[in-house]
């Protein structure tokens, strides 16, 4: 057992065993993106984090699985400004205040776990398994919206209405963020969303038009 291998049992507590999925879903993205997934085998993805490959098998299902950490790490950020949102706040001035406030504290995702993200996502066109991790990241993003939802609009989450608006928030969200990782990997102009109110703008809109005007306002 190496230094940086833990037991996956009783003693490890859930925070250790996420670190310790996330160092594995790092390692195992890099490779992906610079040799391909089926070019890459567990046996590599234990020997890049200093792990055994029965260890590797012990966290993962499948090579495939070993991205989901990181692409959950993509909608990270997302989820926390979902969950901020306060009910006397429009959601473009919620965004703004989010975003701009990232300037003054430590991110709540590394840039090199975006970056990852962003290339499995991109990755993802071509590989269904890992297009499968992605969608089940935004699937945790519609639940939370779903919540607001109904908060915000007076009915229970599990409403249909709720529901409704709830997944046509995320799928316009899911698009947005696609398209912008697209754009910043292939090095696209980004100049008119280079400032916080330009983003939050841009997503508040999207989340407005989707949901027929219903998510975006403050509430009294």
């Amino acid at each position: 057992m190496t230094m940086t291998e833990m037991p996956s049992g009783g003693g490890m507590n859930e925070r250790r065993r996420a670190r310790l999925r996330l160092e594995i879903s790092r390692e195992a993205a890099r490779l992906f993106w610079e040799q391909g997934v089926a070019a890459t085998s567990g046996d590599q993805i234990a020997k890049a984090v200093g792990l055994s490959t029965r260890t590797i098998w012990r966290h993962f299902r499948n090579k495939e699985s070993c991205a989901e950490p990181v692409v959950m790490q993509g909608v990270a950020g997302l989820l926390g400004m979902v969950r901020s949102w306060p009910r006397e706040r429009s959601l473009e001035d919620h965004l703004a205040a989010e975003l701009a406030g990232l300037g003054d504290k430590t991110p709540p995702v590394d840039l090199a776990d975006q970056t990852l993200a962003m290339k499995m996502i991109r990755l993802a066109d071509t590989e269904p398994a890992l297009r499968s991790a992605w969608l089940m990241a935004y699937d945790q993003v519609e639940r939370e919206l779903c919540v607001i939802s109904g908060d915000r609009l007076g009915h229970l989450g599990s409403d249909l209405e709720g529901r409704m608006h709830a997944a046509a928030a995320t799928a316009v969200i899911r698009v947005l963020d696609e398209h912008l990782g697209a754009a910043v990997l292939t090095g696209a102009d980004l100049s008119e969303l280079a400032d916080a109110e330009a983003v939050s703008r841009c997503f508040a809109h999207a989340i407005r038009v989707a949901t027929g005007g219903a998510l975006g306002d403050p509430i009294d």
